[in-house]
């Protein structure tokens, strides 16, 4: 999730803080970064090889050393949990996160769409070879969650967000992980990618005096990233000028290089209207006047003009494989594409 605002660091003394759903069973009035654990398998949460038949999912996953917050806001033992719940084919994703953030930090917290957008990746590695192998982007990336499982298979991940702490941030989850998921480092690379200044992003060296500068690309890496053919963006949809921003970005990225595809995972947020007098959802009407939407039949709707095809995928095929979140039926999932020059009648 790109940051809504500048970049890291505080502003007012006073700003407003933000927090995701996910994060609902962490203590109340935590600050700092958090480590929560999310666990998934081959097998899809609540299938019939589930041990005992039980389906049931923690809505948090919260956890900090050795104790955890059951969804009543209990003190649960992270030995018990474990013995309990964990089965012999588990992997388990650790996360660091914020539970709390200004709404400019918000890529420092767990969003739900990122969850889904991770189900999906994972339900790929499982049942096809399609993202085996292949150069991928997170757009976006916030905690870097997707991205970390696509690592997975992948030759090569560009994470991608922008401002030190969400990067640092973006960077120590990679480090949590490579173990566990199994992945080789070096085939990650966290990078800042400033929608404001589009694609391609400035090129630099690192400079050992400066931290930040960890995060600046080589020529050699864009060249590279244009290479990609799968595209990921998760909870980038909330604000109008951020949805131009993306889309602009998106568009000059998936014009260079290779042909791409972006699968963007999205949750709608209702709120009342003072223009429309009504409950609407914030910026969804928006992103979907950048597409030429496509049924299930395969027509076009919607616009006359040249360039990105959206389609929305029906998630009953997509299996819930992370236990710690609960589906809303206001995610969605769209697979996008860039097509500069063809025109829709």
């Amino acid at each position: 999730m790109e940051a809504g605002g500048g970049g890291g660091g505080s502003g007012g003394a006073e700003e407003e803080q933000v927090m995701s759903e996910v994060h609902l069973g962490c203590p109340p009035g935590f600050s700092g970064l958090y480590v929560s654990h999310f666990t998934f398998s081959s097998r899809p949460s609540g299938s019939s090889g589930d041990e005992d038949g039980d389906t049931s999912r923690e809505s948090s996953s919260c956890a900090s050393g050795a104790v955890a917050v059951d969804e009543d806001g209990d003190l649960v033992l992270d030995r018990r949990r474990r013995k309990k719940d964990l089965r012999s084919d588990d992997n388990v994703l650790t996360i660091q996160h914020g539970v709390t953030s200004s709404l400019k930090s918000v890529g420092l917290q767990v969003w739900k769409a990122a969850l889904l957008l991770t189900d999906f990746v994972l339900h790929k590695s499982f049942t096809t070879s399609e993202f085996d192998g292949v150069t991928a982007i997170e757009i976006g990336a916030g905690t870097g969650m997707v991205g970390l499982v696509q690592a997975r298979v992948a030759k090569r991940v560009f994470i991608t967000d922008r401002g030190a702490d969400i990067l640092d941030n973006c960077l120590a989850n990679v480090h949590l992980n490579s173990s566990t998921l199994k992945f080789d480092e070096a085939n990650v690379c966290v990078r800042e990618l400033d929608w404001k200044t589009s694609w391609p992003p400035p090129v630099g060296t690192y400079d050992p005096s400066d931290p930040s500068s960890r995060y600046i690309w080589s020529a050699s890496e864009i060249e590279e990233a244009e290479k990609a053919t799968v595209l990921f963006a998760a909870d980038v949809i909330y604000s109008d000028d951020l949805t131009d921003l993306f889309f602009d970005t998106v568009k000059k990225l998936m014009s260079s290089g290779a042909k791409k595809v972006l699968y963007l995972a999205l949750e709608k947020r209702y709120n009342f209207s003072l223009d429309e007098l009504d409950v609407v959802a914030n910026g969804y009407a928006h992103f979907q006047s950048f597409l030429t939407v496509q049924d299930e039949c395969g027509h076009l709707h919607n616009t006359s003009k040249p360039g990105f095809i959206g389609k929305q995928m029906d998630l009953t095929e997509i299996p819930q494989y992370v236990r710690e979140y609960d589906r809303v039926k206001d995610l969605e999932i769209w697979k996008i594409t860039y097509h500069p020059d063809q025109k829709q009648q």
